[in-house]
Formats: C-alpha cells, sequence, structure tokens
C-alpha cells in the first residue's frame, strides 16, 4: 500500500496513540504527583519539562510496541482492527523503527538527568517494553500495566532527591492499584474477544466479581493516597482532592454495574479526571504551605 506523507503521517499518529491521548494522561497524572511530593511544590522547571516530554514519548513508543506484539490478534478484536498495524497500513519493520526513534529520544532527555534516574529509565523501558508480552502468561497483566505507569514516581525522587526514600514506592503500590481498576474497566469491553483469542485479562480473571474488584482496588488506591497524605502531613486541600476523587470514583460504579460496553469504556476514561483532581489538590495544599511558611 502506497502513502502519501501526510497519510503515512496520519498513520504513525494512531500508532502512537496521539489522536487518542487518555493513555498519556493516565502515565501523566502519578508522574506529576510524584514530582510534585518529591519537590514539596513546583518542581524545576527544566525537570518538569523532562519528565512530561519523556511521558508523551515512552507512552507513544509502548503503544507501538504493544501493537507490534498484538499485530496477530488485533484483527480479531472489534475494537483494535483498524489500528495501522493490524489493518496492514504500517509495516511490522516500520513499527519497530519507530519505537526504537522513540525510546531513543526519551532516553537522550534522560541523561540530561543526574545517573540514578537514568538507571531507573533503563528498568522503566524495560517494564514497558515487556507489558505487551504479559498479557500471554500472567493472569493478572493489569498490575504489570500499573508498574509501568507508575514507575515515573521513583524516577521523580530520584531526579529532585538523588534518592529512593519508601514514599515513593507507596506511591507506586497506589498507583498500582488504581491501574488495574481503571484498566480492569478497560478490559471489561474487550472481554469477549480476548477470550476467544487467549489473551488474558483483570476482567477475565475477577469473573462475576469484576466490578466489586474494580471498586476494591479504587478504595485501595484511594486509601493509600490518603495515608500516604498523613504520612506526609499533607493538609485540607489534599485531602479535599481526594473527596472530589472518591465521588467520581462513585459515578464510575454507575457506569460498570450493567458491565455495557459504552459504559466501562466510558468509566475508563473518567480516570483521567480522578488523577487530576488528586493533583490539584496536592499541588494546591502543597501551594498554600508554601505561601504559610514565607
Amino acid at each position: 500500500m502506497t502513502l502519501t506523507l501526510k497519510q503515512r503521517l496520519n498513520a504513525y499518529e494512531q500508532l502512537m496513540r496521539l489522536d487518542k491521548p487518555i493513555g498519556i494522561l493516565l502515565l501523566l497524572w502519578p508522574t506529576l504527583w510524584g514530582l510534585w511530593f518529591a519537590a514539596g511544590g513546583l518542581p524545576q522547571p527544566d525537570i518538569l519539562l523532562i519528565f512530561i516530554t519523556g511521558t508523551v514519548l515512552m507512552r507513544s513508543a509502548g503503544c507501538v510496541v504493544n501493537d507490534y506484539a498484538d499485530r496477530n490478534f488485533d484483527p480479531h478484536v472489534e475494537r483494535t482492527k483498524n489500528r495501522p498495524l493490524a489493518a496492514g497500513v504500517v509495516s511490522p519493520r516500520e513499527a519497530l523503527a519507530l519505537a526504537g526513534v522513540l525510546l531513543l529520544l526519551a532516553f537522550g532527555l534522560v541523561l540530561l538527568l543526574n545517573p540514578l534516574t537514568v538507571r531507573l529509565a533503563f528498568a522503566a523501558a524495560a517494564i514497558a517494553v515487556i507489558y505487551p508480552f504479559v498479557k500471554r502468561v500472567f493472569p493478572l497483566p493489569q498490575a504489570w500495566l500499573g508498574l509501568a505507569f507508575g514507575f515515573g514516581i521513583p524516577m521523580a525522587y530520584a531526579a529532585e532527591w538523588n534518592a529512593l526514600p519508601k514514599v515513593a514506592w507507596w506511591l507506586v503500590l497506589a498507583t498500582m492499584f488504581w491501574a488495574i481498576a481503571y484498566d480492569t474497566e478497560y478490559a471489561m469491553v474487550d472481554r469477549d474477544d480476548d477470550l476467544k483469542i487467549g489473551v488474558k485479562s483483570s476482567a477475565i480473571l475477577f469473573g462475576r466479581y469484576d466490578v466489586p474488584a474494580v471498586m476494591a482496588c479504587h478504595a485501595a488506591f484511594l486509601g493509600l493516597m490518603a495515608w500516604i497524605g498523613w504520612w506526609q502531613m499533607r493538609d485540607v486541600l489534599y485531602f479535599a482532592g481526594l473527596a472530589m476523587a472518591v465521588l467520581l470514583v462513585a459515578l464510575q460504579y454507575r457506569m460498570i454495574r450493567s458491565r455495557t460496553r459504552e459504559g466501562c469504556f466510558r468509566a475508563f476514561l473518567h480516570n483521567n479526571w480522578v488523577g487530576c483532581v488528586i493533583f490539584i489538590g496536592l499541588a494546591a495544599d502543597l501551594a498554600l504551605n508554601l505561601r504559610v511558611l514565607r
């Protein structure tokens, strides 16, 4: 298939999911939590810019690798059959080359940070690249996804502190529970197709207990975030953000309780606002405390 330059760029954009930024946002929010917690407020502008750009690059690379790994499965799934690799618009070789360029760009950014952050970047890249293959053998791949999406947190602490305090790993654990919750909602959309092609997911693992499991993971996530806030001596604005997140999660229950594809997908997208209100509460709380100290 011969494509014009514009068509090829559009195909690459779809392959990187730049046309669907929800994945970037779900990766970005925990990274921003980590940066603000580590910096005690607004991070250094250069570090903030590196992490935001790196988030976009790594999420894009992860999507390309995922589609490469799933290129023989996606044509059989209703939601993914029109993706560029599945539809034959982009070749596997092109996809690997694109992923390589994105990873190299991300690595170039990390080299601007300290050696500890660089070492963690290798681990982050490995976790991201391995994830698509975990779905073949591990019944709860959403936990691995949560590790991948939370790994920006220890990197943020490494960049700011040149150390890895315990709180960084507790934040990663909280993010893992959040990812299991929202990606189970996502997996509920594809459950019938995944069963046919043999891909494992939390929606399949939890079965008829999928809705209670999603809400239990949300509860664990928010409970851990509340405990971390208390441990880190956060104030009322932080907990106000968490209270808003609780209300948003309650709305998600109404979206998924009937297990419709549309409702489950809407609930998945809704998690962007959960991450957003927690970040706003954290940033506002830290900004207020800094003003009081001055």
